[in-house]
């Protein structure tokens, strides 16, 4: 089964994360998955299905997109662990989920998707509607 890299939040560093930010202007949200997983958990990879489009937060209609990116290659040093101290970690996604359920529920929640649609038969593939055009953040379930 697929590990899952995690990060140490820069708030809380002794809590992990899925790494992911917010989009910079005319920034597609594929784009911002794969930049954000590069500065915060120093790995390049690629980057594969949308697992999902999350809402957060009805009054602000915050979403953030989710995409599967496959680590092809991880960093010694890299912008976050030089700039914040910021950790990495490779995690079986069952550990990851109980990991950040206490502290990040909603990070658990994309990793929860991302276990039903490795399980599904239908290629892994999620149908999902197109995304609404306010969206602002994006987050990459790195696996290996």
């Amino acid at each position: 089964m697929y590990e899952v890299l995690l990060v140490s939040s820069s708030r809380h560093p002794d809590q992990w994360i899925v790494p992911g930010g917010g989009m910079e202007p005319e920034e597609e949200p594929c784009g911002a998955a794969v930049r954000e997983v590069y500065e915060e958990a120093g790995v390049k990879g690629k980057l594969g299905r949308l697992l999902g489009v999350f809402e957060h937060n009805q009054d602000r209609k915050h979403r953030t997109h989710v995409y599967v990116l496959t680590v092809t290659e991880t960093l010694e040093a890299w912008e976050d662990s030089v700039n914040i101290g910021r950790k990495r970690e490779w995690f079986p996604v069952e550990e990851a989920i109980k990991i950040l359920q206490s502290h990040k529920p909603v990070h658990a929640e994309y990793l929860r998707h991302l276990q039903l649609s490795c399980s599904t038969t239908n290629n892994g593939n999620i149908l999902l509607p197109p995304p609404p055009p306010n969206d602002n953040t994006a987050r990459a379930a790195a696996c290996r």
